[in-house]
């Protein structure tokens, strides 16, 4: 399971036009699924997410978690997180997990996120959606469960 993660002052998606998740301060989680993952990679991805210190404490330093600051998670399914690019000049999706088994485990992390008590808000899996955010400082980091 692999996570890129935006630290954000705010974020949305929408699907055909309409709002269909929306926060404030927090994260963007763009979450794709391979055929290995399970539901303890999606327990300990939602786990290293909402634990990370990135956000910054009253003297400027990342010392602060999602939930600390009151923030919460935009999480959005992005299965060309495991595109490979190596040949030729269209990519290769054959890593991503189908979805019968990415919905379940996109389901699991979403879960797990609301059980660590941070609010959550998504998209919807395999839509064609819009997403707008505004990267905070700007931070990036690309999370892995492998």
């Amino acid at each position: 399971m692999r996570a890129v993660l935006q630290r954000v002052s705010r974020a949305k998606v929408a699907i055909a036009g309409e709002i269909a998740g929306e926060i404030g301060p927090g994260l963007v989680a763009l979450l794709g699924v391979t055929h290995s993952d399970t539901v303890e990679h999606a327990k300990w991805l939602a786990e290293k997410i909402v634990g990370l210190r990135i956000f910054n404490d009253a003297d400027g330093k990342m010392n602060r978690d999602v939930a600390e600051i009151g923030g919460a998670v935009l999480i959005v399914s992005q299965f060309t997180l495991y595109g490979d690019s190596r040949k030729g000049r269209r990519p290769s999706f054959i890593d991503a997990a189908p979805p019968p088994l990415a919905i379940p485990l996109y389901e699991a992390f979403i879960n797990a996120v609301k059980a660590l008590g941070v609010p959550v808000a998504t998209g919807r899996f395999g839509a064609d959606m819009q997403v707008e955010l505004v990267n905070d400082g700007p931070v990036t980091l690309i999370v892995d469960s492998k």
